[in-house]
This record gives C-alpha cells, structure tokens and sequence, in this order.
C-alpha cells in the first residue's frame, strides 16, 4: 500500500474537518437526501478519512465499512470507533481497485468530497460497479466542476455582490491552490469536466438516477455569500 498525502497532514486535516460547517450543514445533508433510508444497508464510505460520514451512516441503522488509503486517518476513524462502538469495519485500500471488497457486496457506495483525489477516475468506478449489488446505488459529491476550475475566483462588485469568475474550465489537471493554508493547497487535486465524470459513470455502466446543486443559506451564505448564487458542490446518485 502506498503512502497518502493526507498521512502528513492527518491531525490538521481531522480537526479542519470537524469544524467546517460548509461540510456538515450543506454538503452532507444533501448526501444524505440522496442516498435515502439507509436503515439495515450494507453500505461501504469510499475515501471515508477520519469517518466522519459512516458514523453518521451507522447512527442512521447502515452497517458500514469505512475504506481509505491513509493509514493515519484510519487511525483517528479507529479510535473514535472505539471510544464510541458503533460496528464500523475500517479498511485501507486504494478506491481505484477495492481489492480487500468482494464482488456485489454493497447495497450502496458512497464518495464525499473526494473523487477529486483519486488519479485514474475510470477505474475508481469500475471497481464501485464491481463491489455493487445488482440495482445498487453510488452516491458522491465533488466540487462543483464547472464553477471551481484551478483558474476560478470570486470577484466583488463595486456594490457589493459577488460573482465567480471562472477560467481554464476544459484544461484537465493536477493542481495546488494557492491557499497554503487549505486542503488543496496542501494535497492538491485532479480538475476534470463534469462531462468527464459523467461520461466515466456512464462507460463502467451505472444510469444516472438523481442530481443536487444544494444552494447555500443562513450562516454559510453569510460567510460566502457567492454560495446564494451559485453551486460550490455537484452531489450525484446512480445506480447498477
């Protein structure tokens, strides 16, 4: 198993993501609504980290194996599980082949905020698609793509509204942000198109069932206002 980005960064990256409410008040409530009654599920959270979405898989009746690359993210997941036994399996393994999962195992599949990270998107899928029971369903989030490409920014408006000005949509690459202080400038990401993903959904065989662009309210729209206009995540749900 080869070593992860996020081992050197593990603590800071547990402790961003236990705090960060654009997370827990936007992305994952709109997950969740896709994913539906998940009571008695198998269900395995791909790239899961630290666990913060199977535990709330496991609150919600699933039965869940949590599957990373990062050795010390699993460390932390492990150690909540047993301070708090919610019957969570933690597994590494690579998302581009699930080889440590046998086939049609899963009632479900679920990604958060991290197809973004896997190099080789196509056989990420494949291996989903093999680990699916039949009319199983994969559900994911991604920045939004077609908003938040490497040469993306938000511009200020001389009376105030903000607006996103975006760049370099088709140029699919490897990228750092200049925030050395955030996730992406410190681990990086892979810009693709949204026809690039939905087209690689497509090609390992999954129909394309649902999709979310949950627009931002309350508090995280006051902290980034541009999020009442536009999208910051694509959440999609398909099934086998």
């Amino acid at each position: 198993m080869t070593s992860a980005k996020y081992d050197e960064i593990a603590e800071w990256y547990d402790e961003s993501v236990r705090r960060k409410t654009l997370l827990h008040d936007l992305v994952i409530p709109s997950l969740f609504e896709l994913m539906g009654d998940v009571q008695g599920k198998h269900i395995c959270d791909l790239a899961c980290g630290q666990g913060i979405v199977a535990r709330q898989l496991a609150k919600r009746g699933a039965l869940v194996v949590g599957v990373d690359i990062s050795a010390k993210l699993l460390e932390v997941a492990r150690c909540d599980e047993a301070n708090e036994p919610s019957g969570i399996i933690y597994l590494q393994d690579d998302a581009q082949s699930l080889a440590g999962l046998e086939d049609a195992s899963f009632d479900g599949v679920l990604c958060n905020l991290a197809l973004m990270d896997i190099p080789d998107l196509h056989a990420a899928f494949r291996a989903v698609w093999r680990v699916l029971r039949p009319h199983g369903w994969f559900a994911f989030s991604i920045v939004h793509p077609c908003l938040h490409p490497p040469a993306s920014r938000w511009v200020r408006n001389v009376n105030g509204t903000v607006n996103r000005e975006v760049a370099g949509y088709f140029a699919e690459i490897f990228w750092y942000s200049g925030n050395p202080n955030g996730v992406r400038g410190l681990v990086g990401a892979y810009h693709r198109t949204l026809s690039t993903y939905l087209n690689s959904l497509l090609d390992a065989g999954f129909i394309l069932d649902h999709f979310a662009e949950p627009q931002a309210t309350g508090y995280i729209a006051d902290r980034i206002p541009g999020y009442r206009e536009i999208p910051g995540v694509l959440v999609v749900r398909c099934k086998k």
